[in-house]
């Protein structure tokens, strides 16, 4: 006899991008960090994974967590970050549900305007701050791990041409390449060349992390154009069009590659980014300060 797998779950969403949060249904996680607790749900969890992000409760563009216990008592509970081609290592957009998620159901008793509290995630701990304004929650915040430029303009060669890419890491590793004009008509173009550029630069040395290797790997491609209104790029091509993911594309402006240096030109060159959305919706992230790797 088959024993029906029953997983209870919570759908939020961030400026349309889909956020699927476990709340119940699967076997505690083992480990004693966050990240060691992603390396184990590798091994025992990819099954549930995959039910709730493939055909037909999830698609190509779904994203959750498994909340877990947090690594200490800094933080009041983690996250194992899932889509549909395995588990990754941030996520702004699932940060920013799950913060709202917490206040929701009383994970955390708001104080006052503002709610400062941590969120343990594999790449690090994560401070978020969220106000609310007559008991409904408005703006979400979060301090992202320490964020640096691995490598700027490494020539990618595919389909026979060459592109230039800036490699940087935010949580999570970034190729940034311009090509624009960035219209939603495009996406297919992008994905092509998304998945491409992927494949080329998996091996390379700016994707390694510096102290822990299961924090290295090419996340995404984001392609990027300048605005003449503003620093930062357009939402259809701001995340991980076309990464492997079976055409999966970011619906909004992707948190996490926001936060890497986007904004952070050349070595020592600092402004903050900013991605337009609609409906009016803006996400954007600045540096908190200057650092090197593993300091927060």
């Amino acid at each position: 006899m088959v024993t029906p797998l029953v997983v209870h779950t919570v759908d939020y969403h961030t400026a349309g991008e889909p956020f699927r949060i476990v709340v119940g249904g699967v076997p505690p996680t083992q480990g004693a960090t966050v990240l060691d607790r992603r390396s184990w749900a590798q091994q025992h969890l990819n099954h549930i994974r995959a039910f709730l992000v493939s055909e037909p409760r999830g698609h190509a563009d779904m994203y959750g967590c498994f909340v877990t216990p947090p690594d200490d008592d800094g933080a009041v509970l983690g996250a194992l970050f899932f889509h549909k081609d395995g588990f990754s290592t941030a996520c702004g957009h699932g940060t920013i549900a799950l913060a709202r998620w917490a206040i929701d159901t009383g994970q955390v008793t708001p104080t006052g305007d503002v709610t400062r509290f941590c969120i343990d995630v594999p790449s690090g701990r994560l401070s978020v701050e969220v106000s609310t304004v007559g008991g409904v929650v408005g703006e979400i915040r979060f301090t992202n791990v320490a964020s640096w430029v691995s490598a700027l303009d490494v020539p990618v060669v595919f389909h026979g041409e060459t592109v230039t890419a800036d490699i940087s890491y935010g949580g999570a590793f970034y190729a940034s390449v311009a090509d624009g004009p960035i219209v939603a008509a495009r996406l297919d173009h992008f994905i092509v060349r998304a998945r491409a550029i992927k494949v080329v630069l998996a091996q390379h040395p700016a994707v390694v992390h510096p102290e822990d290797g299961r924090l290295s790997g090419l996340y995404g491609v984001i392609f990027h154009e300048t605005l003449a209104s503003s620093v930062g790029a357009r939402p259809e091509g701001v995340g991980r069009p076309g990464e492997h993911r079976s055409a999966a594309a970011e619906r909004s402006p992707s948190v996490t590659a926001e936060s890497r240096p986007e904004g952070v030109g050349r070595p020592g060159e600092h402004r903050s980014a900013a991605a337009e959305h609609s409906p009016n919706v803006t996400v954007g992230a600045r540096p908190e300060g200057v650092g090197r790797p593993g300091e927060h």
